[in-house]
Parts: C-alpha cells; structure tokens; sequence
C-alpha cells in the first residue's frame, strides 16, 4: 500500500506567501511546492506517511504556520 498523494492550496496574508513557503520548505514535509496565480498563493504536493490520518497530519505539520489563511485539500486517487 503506498502513501496518499495529496494537494493542498495555501491561502497567505497579504505579504508573507516568501515567508510561509520557507516555514513550509524547513518542515521538509512537502514533495512540490509552487506559487501560483489566481485565488491561491501557493500548491503543495505532500505524500501523507502512511498510517497518519490527514487531517491530523495536516492540522500538525502545516496548519500552525500563522501567516497561512486558509488551505484547501485535495485527495488523489489511483484511477488509471
């Protein structure tokens, strides 16, 4: 059984998005990570540890960063 794929948007305040993805790089927690345009500052790519539950892990490892607003997670399924 491999690890869970997931995607997770990060909604920064105003002026800390270099800040929040430099907490985010130092955690070492993250596959990918992007800035990006539109309603969302940054785009995570995280492979939950097996066994964790994900929010729990998310709540724990990424969510105590202050300057992060909001996040939006996406589950990935192994389709095809």
């Amino acid at each position: 059984m491999s690890s869970p794929c997931v995607f997770v948007q990060i909604r920064c305040r105003p002026g800390t998005t270099y800040r929040v993805a430099e907490a985010i790089a130092l955690k070492e927690i993250h596959s990918e990570l992007y800035s990006t345009s539109g309603d969302w500052d940054l785009l995570m790519k995280l492979y939950i540890p097996e066994g964790a539950d994900i929010g729990h892990f998310i709540n724990e490892q990424l969510l105590d960063i202050p300057e992060i607003e909001r996040s939006l997670t996406t589950l990935t399924f192994k389709a095809f």
